[in-house]
């Protein structure tokens, strides 16, 4: 408990539901938390989440005065047309951020853009890895797409983007990793030093491809 209380109090916590032990504590604990479907690392480890459960246990948080918003469920690699099912299925459409995967059309990143308040970008498919040149390619195409002026029309969130190499370069209003959510109790060394390198960076407030690549932004 005493490392919790390092990790999380007055800070801002995602939890995933496929490790959801620390809900309780964040809940406590926290500024503010979301809750993430879990479905990358299902997806690593060739797990199948229950989405019935899922749901459960968003109800269950929704209503806590913590509470930010939830990732709706998606399919890491899956088309289109899966991931729009989904969302289609999703029963509380005003707590819900639904993913935009790379290896999606742009058209579809607009459209969530324009009908949700708050989208997730998911690196996938040949842009699964975060950083590389053609992952910062794609990252140019999708912030030209949603954004106006230099501003993205609905709140972004960087699904496994809190590396300061990344999120300081594009308009995030939020970014994730579970990894201290799912290793804090090990106390492995340099948590709390990640942690805080993470919350002494903002990103930037307006999308400017010509800035970024002046700056760098690839590693």
């Amino acid at each position: 408990m005493d490392v919790a209380v390092k990790v999380y109090k007055g800070s801002h916590a995602f939890i995933s539901f496929f490790e959801p032990r620390d809900v309780d504590v964040a809940a406590e604990l926290c500024q503010s938390f979301a809750l993430d479907n879990g479905a990358f690392s299902a997806w690593k480890q060739g797990a199948v989440i229950n989405w019935d459960d899922y749901y459960k246990w968003v109800a269950e948080w929704m209503d806590h005065p913590g509470f930010d918003f939830a990732v709706i469920p998606d399919v890491i690699d899956g088309t289109e047309e899966e991931n729009d099912a989904l969302l289609n299925q999703w029963p509380f459409r005003d707590v819900g951020a639904p993913v935009w995967h790379t290896h999606e059309g742009l058209d579809r990143l607009r459209r969530l853009a324009d009908e949700y308040p708050r989208i997730c970008l998911g690196s996938s498919g040949k842009f699964s890895q975060i950083g590389t040149v053609s992952w910062w390619e794609r990252m140019d195409e999708a912030m030209d797409a949603v954004c106006l002026n230099g501003r993205p029309i609905a709140r972004l969130h960087g699904l496994r983007m809190l590396d300061p190499r990344v999120f300081q370069h594009l308009p995030l209003s939020s970014g994730d990793s579970t990894n201290v959510a799912r290793h804090h109790s090990e106390k492995r060394a340099g948590h709390y030093v990640i942690k805080q390198s993470i919350e002494d960076h903002n990103s930037c407030g307006r999308w400017d491809r010509k800035i970024k690549e002046d700056q760098g932004g690839l590693f």
